[in-house]
């Protein structure tokens, strides 16, 4: 048997598992009072990049009776030499077991690192099933946009925690120290966080199924919600936020600075799931981001900051941001990054101009869809003219290169709507050329994923398209985007059919879950390691009929798998929406007057806003 040390030179990047990186944590595991696990369901380089598992990681051990260490999840070629070895998977601080922590938590980022999550489990002596865990194994919990729908995988997890985490996470950690304390049972301890705003225990619900597979009901026990509501963080300016992050011996996927200036978007496109859940809309003042960036930069020496939200552009004081990145950090080699902008804010901003005077980091463009027709069911709020407009403004600023994403599959998409995509992107490639532009520097990027209906949407109700039709819109774009100066990406179709299934799916897709991984079904993000025949055969052994859950169009009034978690926008303002969308009708962004979606419920602003449209409608 070899151990740990000796197995490190045997395996691909063998950084990814020795930790002791600039600015980690460094404590001593006997004078704190809980040892917390973070894992994060993937392989180093892709959860080093994440953000909430920096902002919780610092969170937790600024707490001097807690110490949190990273887990990530091994790469084939090390886990083979783990399991031939009897090696558990540890934390890279300490080096200590899962099973010997007091607390798990995971981080439920895409339904395609399900399978990960319980196999980090099995790794690390820890029974998958809640059900199956003593008064001597750790807590099992996790939190992320995923878990608005968490019932594929409710059945492995003691807590859930539903919205952000900062404020949930310090209140549940107190509870849990009470636990140790007081010497409560495990579900004494599980009974008491249940009302804690924000925690879902799914061993408190019973649910029961129709005859023909739908949801009949969602019953709470022992005093737990009927509804359980997300925790949001309304003072957003003064939040904790790290100013010493890790800095990694390796190159990671996002090997930055990220800057988080604003959090939620008011545009309601109807397709996305972080414009929804992430409500509402709040943004760190200047000062605070300028103190923010000096500490990180100063800490990291990192060359790059990339600004963090759904539509950096929408940032109120994005001009004044970027002359201050300019002006400050211009001289010191540093470049930027503005990640998905929106393409209609971009023609009444100034900062094009500014970020010419950096290396040219990414940008990228999301009209969504290739039509008007389309970009209205979506409720994207953008025409053809703001995209030209924004790549004008691109070129003339020294970019060469653009990426622009779009989906097929949409509701109601015909074939003219991806010959649009194509006529879109044939717009933009003239246009360069009309510039006087050298034909070998162009590089139009277009990305056209597969529309997956998700949870708290107008378009939960939706199935997705059969995979026949998305194949054949898929070739259709192939044969349009070629020549020179021209990339089209697609997704695997049966990587888009699998997110859609525990997208909308329910706790029976658990066994089928637990199956795949006993089966071998890992990494299935990556595609040299995803394997559709054993997720097949996962499902035909445990009798489920995978595509109906991909498929299925729910009738408005059925019960969802998620309707008892409560993502802050109402269900009915959701199918105000849905009904809006096939007639083609706009709603308008947020921040022109409030929609009603619900928020007043949560958001003291949302609430001010409301009564202020209110009385505006009255004045008219």
């Amino acid at each position: 048997m070899l151990t740990f040390e000796e197995i490190l030179p045997l395996v691909e990047k063998p950084s990814r598992y020795t930790g002791n990186e600039l600015n980690m944590v460094v404590k001593d595991p006997s004078a704190v009072d809980i040892r917390y696990a973070f894992i994060f369901p993937d392989v180093y380089e892709i959860g080093m990049s994440h953000l909430g598992i920096k902002l919780l990681y610092h969170i937790i051990n600024n707490r001097e009776d807690a110490y949190c260490e990273r887990v990530y999840s091994p790469w084939p070629d090390m886990e083979k030499l783990m399991v031939e070895n009897n090696i558990p998977l540890s934390s890279l601080e300490t080096g200590t077991p899962l099973n010997e922590f007091d607390i798990i938590g995971i981080t439920v980022q895409y339904e395609m690192c399900y399978t990960n999550m319980i196999n980090a489990l099995r790794l690390g002596n820890v029974p998958i099933w809640s059900k199956d865990r003593g008064e001597d194994d750790p807590i099992v919990t996790c939190g992320g946009p995923c878990t608005y729908n968490p019932e594929p995988f409710a059945d492995f997890f003691d807590i859930i925690s539903i919205g952000e985490g900062e404020e949930h996470m310090n209140e549940l950690l107190d509870l849990l120290k009470e636990k140790k304390k007081n010497n409560w049972t495990r579900k004494e301890f599980l009974i008491r966080a249940s009302q804690i705003e924000g925690t879902y225990v799914p061993s408190l619900y019973n649910v029961e199924y129709t005859d023909d597979g739908f949801i009949k009901s969602v019953e709470p026990t022992n005093n737990a919600p009927k509804l359980v509501k997300k925790r949001i963080i309304e003072d957003f300016d003064n939040v904790y936020y790290p100013d010493n992050i890790i800095v990694p011996y390796m190159s990671i996927v996002h090997d930055r600075i990220t800057l988080e200036i604003m959090r939620g978007c008011t545009r309601g496109c109807r397709f996305c799931q972080a414009g929804m859940i992430y409500r509402p809309i709040r943004e760190k003042s200047i000062d605070k981001l300028k103190e923010i960036t000096k500490k990180l930069y100063d800490s990291t020496g990192y060359e790059e900051i990339s600004l963090c939200s759904l539509s950096s552009s929408d940032y109120t004081q994005i001009d004044e941001l970027i002359k201050y990145l300019t002006d400050e950090y211009t001289q010191k080699g540093v470049s930027i990054a503005l990640p998905s902008l929106r393409v209609d804010t971009i023609k009444n901003t100034e900062f094009m101009s500014d970020l010419a005077s950096f290396r040219k980091a990414g940008l990228t463009f999301a009209p969504e869809a290739g039509t008007q027709r389309l970009r209205d069911v979506v409720n994207k709020g953008v025409v053809e003219e703001d995209l030209m407009i924004a790549c004008e403004k691109a070129f003339d600023a020294g970019w060469d290169s653009v990426k622009l994403y779009f989906m097929i599959g949409l509701p109601t998409e015909t074939l003219d709507d991806v010959e649009g995509i194509a006529a879109l992107t044939y717009n933009v490639k003239e246009m360069y050329f009309a510039k006087g532009k050298k034909k070998g520097k162009l590089n139009i990027s277009v990305s056209a994923s597969t529309f997956v209906p998700k949870p708290c949407t107008p378009f939960q109700w939706c199935g997705q398209d059969i995979p026949e039709k998305v194949i054949e819109k898929q070739e259709y774009l192939k044969n349009r985007l070629k020549g020179r100066g021209l990339h089209f990406s697609w997704n695997d179709i049966n990587l888009s059919m699998l997110e859609a299934v525990f997208a909308r799916g329910d706790r029976r897709l658990s066994k089928a879950l637990a199956r795949a991984v006993e089966l071998g079904c890992h990494m299935d993000a990556w595609d040299e390691h995803f394997n559709m025949d054993l997720w097949k055969q996962a499902f035909e052994e445990t009798g489920i009929d995978y595509k109906w859950y991909a498929s299925v169009n729910y009738d408005l009034d059925a019960i969802l798998p998620w309707d008892h978690i409560d993502c802050g926008v109402s269900k009915a303002f959701l199918k105000k929406e849905f009904i809006k969308a096939f007639k083609g009708e706009i709603t308008k962004d947020c921040r022109e007057g409030c929609n009603a979606c619900g928020l007043t419920r949560y958001s003291a602003k949302c609430r001010e806003q409301l009564k202020k449209t209110a009385t505006e409608a009255d004045e008219l």
